[in-house]
């Protein structure tokens, strides 16, 4: 019966129990994975001060390489947890430094006893759990759950019992969902990296990515796996699985774990369901390290084939099986190629220069890698479509890449999404960029940035009902990604539902306060007259005032607020600057102060420049006072989105 003591905080309503590790309100335990509990921790113990984001991210995760995403979604957690709103803030963003908790917290020590014969007697196994075989338990990664730990000391003595009595039960039950034939979802969580060397996340990362691939191309009427951006939320986090069942919205979840040793490895995989975290399969697998790559398909189909005999129905894969493209045959060619998606995943310019260079490094390892050279032309793609770079230079070369990816792999998705792309937004061939996003659909309907780039180019159509419907896809299979989420938003606001635009691009801002493309939150605060937050929104997100966006931006506002004054002199600070009239730049502010002609001669030369700066010419509410004007209704015409 040990004498323990814990710290309690109070603040507010809420009650923070070190001891038993949970939230109150009141005497209501509140749900905070362990992550967030240790964030919200922190900042209540530094109450009042400023936590910056290292320090933070070194307290929580001291002994693993997270990205800065991580503390922004987790801190987004601890709030909602909070129940905060405009109205009342517990944590507040320091721009680009980190975090302070903003209320007086109260400290308390208390004493209690316990029995620790007790909690180990708490721990049960319910009927219908299917223990896997011990060796395999013993080297499956750890499940980072209070109870895991006592439940393996009796596990194996009770496995061959439980697997004796409850097996044939449990292969033959099934939920009503999964009796009606709906489709399952399921999430490949971050293979655990256990040689205890950061410098090895490559080899777990890429069984992750793998296996997404590798599964999603099984039977995606079925199945559907959750995607990367969302999945890698979860590294090195203590997520409760329920939880993670209900954020992502699946049935089951794949976890495992990578230890490496000279050249051999040991990949460990299980399949658990949700709803009770029932261990529904597992098995340990040593290979050299050179066979990893066709492991990674021996693993999916048999975590396929326990998820058909656990629905009890021997027809449910088999009618649907697909041929798994074929990966590359060089581990350090597929390295090069995860390092080029990581940086590809930041869209920024550097990411993208970066990721350029990866790819092609994985190339020159491997010249029939035909998913590198899709990544290379999504990379000179995008480097165009943001304007980082002249289409006429870099959209060329994102064909050649794209085409020699499809002539070395016709049925590889990701290849015909970079084609649709650039039919999209360089040759300005709509019915082109459809039939190649739907063939990508076709091929890997769990292929969640060919849904997403498809609901924008319907929506730049004015088909905003297919447009949102498609992007409600992508996030099905990605919930947790930003960009998707911020492009969904970018639609509401095409559409003119500017109120649910401005709501959706604030929960993203929620999640990660410095998410750029999130800026677009500014025209739509114009288009609801709401101007003074417009301002506040360029204070708070652009550069310093003599960017030439932020000043071009700043004109737009006060020019459609009716404040010439405010807005000419913004525009005379852009033309000290800028010495092309004729800049991207200057479109809107031109607008804005009724200088329609050379908003016009703006347009004319972004056409004639085959830039996708024209594609959202029909839908874009900030151009509508040009629609009457013949030239843009041409130029419609010449861009393919005519009448």
């Amino acid at each position: 019966m040990p004498s323990l003591t814990s710290n309690l905080y109070e603040f507010g309503e809420f009650c923070l129990d070190t001891q038993n590790r949970v939230l109150r309100r009141g005497r209501e335990p509140l749900p905070l994975t362990p992550k967030a509990f240790e964030v919200l921790l922190v900042l209540v113990q530094n109450g009042g001060r400023l936590v910056g984001k290292d320090e933070l991210m070194k307290a929580v995760w001291p002994d693993s390489f997270v990205e800065e995403s991580n503390l922004t979604q987790t801190v987004f957690m601890v709030r909602k947890a909070l129940g905060e709103s405009p109205d009342q803030r517990y944590i507040l963003t320091i721009q680009g430094r980190g975090y302070r908790f903003a209320v007086d917290v109260k400290e308390s020590t208390i004493g209690r006893t316990e029995s620790a014969g007790a909690e180990v007697l708490s721990t049960s196994v319910s009927a219908g759990t299917v223990v896997p075989e011990a060796s395999a338990l013993s080297a499956a990664p750890s499940d980072r759950r209070w109870y895991k730990s006592r439940w393996l000391l009796f596990a194996g003595a009770l496995g061959i019992f439980l697997i004796a009595v409850f097996a044939p039960y449990f292969r033959v039950s099934r939920t009503p969902s999964q009796a009606a034939g709906t489709r399952l979802m399921i999430a490949v969580l971050p293979f655990e990296n256990l040689t205890g060397d950061p410098a090895q996340d490559y080899i777990s990362d890429g069984l992750t990515e793998e296996m997404l691939t590798q599964l999603g191309n099984l039977d995606p009427h079925h199945l559907g796996v959750i995607g990367r951006t969302s999945v890698m939320h979860y590294k090195n986090s203590q997520t409760p699985l329920d939880q993670i069942g209900r954020e992502l919205g699946v049935q089951y979840v794949i976890e495992g774990s990578v230890r490496r040793d000279a050249n051999d490895v040991r990949v460990t995989a299980q399949l658990i369901q949700t709803k009770d975290q029932t261990h529904v399969w597992a098995r340990q697998y040593d290979r050299e390290l050179d066979k990893l790559l066709p492991l990674q398909g021996e693993i999916a189909q048999e975590i396929a084939d326990e998820i058909q005999l656990t629905l009890g129905d021997p027809h449910k894969f088999n009618a649907a099986h697909r041929t798994v493209s074929p990966s590359t045959a060089s581990y350090e060619a597929y390295d090069l190629y995860l390092k080029g998606r990581y940086f590809w995943n930041k869209r920024t310019q550097e990411g993208f220069k970066q990721a350029a260079e990866y790819f092609q490094q994985a190339i020159a390892k491997d010249p029939n890698y035909a998913r590198a050279y899709a990544g290379l032309s999504d990379t000179y793609g995008l480097t165009s479509t943001w304007h980082w770079g002249p289409p006429k230079q870099l959209m060329p070369k994102a064909r050649d890449a794209a085409v020699k990816a499809l002539e070395l792999d016709e049925n590889l998705a990701e290849a015909h999404t970079s084609l649709a792309l650039i039919a999209e937004n360089y040759d300005y061939d709509w019915l082109t960029a459809e039939k190649e996003f739907r063939r990508a659909i076709q091929l890997d309907p769990g292929y969640a940035t060919a849904h997403q780039w498809y609901a924008e180019c319907l929506s730049f159509q004015g088909r905003f009902d297919e447009a949102l419907a498609e992007s409600e896809r992508a996030r099905r299979l990605d919930p947790l990604s930003l960009i998707i989420a911020t492009d969904h938003a970018a639609i509401l606001y095409y559409a003119r539902q500017y109120d649910r635009a401005i709501a959706q691009f604030r929960s993203v801002l929620d999640m990660d306060p410095h998410f750029g493309r999130a800026e677009t939150i500014i025209p739509a605060y114009v288009e609801e007259g709401r101007f003074a937050e417009a301002l506040e929104e360029i204070k708070r997100r652009l550069p310093p005032d003599d960017c030439p966006w932020t000043c071009a931006t700043k004109a737009y506002v006060y020019g459609r607020w009716g404040q010439t004054a405010q807005a000419e002199k913004e525009l005379a600070q852009m033309k000290r600057t800028i010495s092309d009239p004729d800049s991207a730049f200057f479109l809107l502010p031109y607008i804005a102060t009724g200088r329609n002609d050379q908003a016009i001669a703006v347009l004319q030369k972004a056409y004639g420049e085959r830039s996708n700066f024209v594609v959202n010419v029909k839908v874009e509410p900030a151009f509508d006072p040009l629609r009457s004007d013949p030239r843009f209704q041409n130029l419609l015409r010449r861009i393919g989105l005519g009448q």
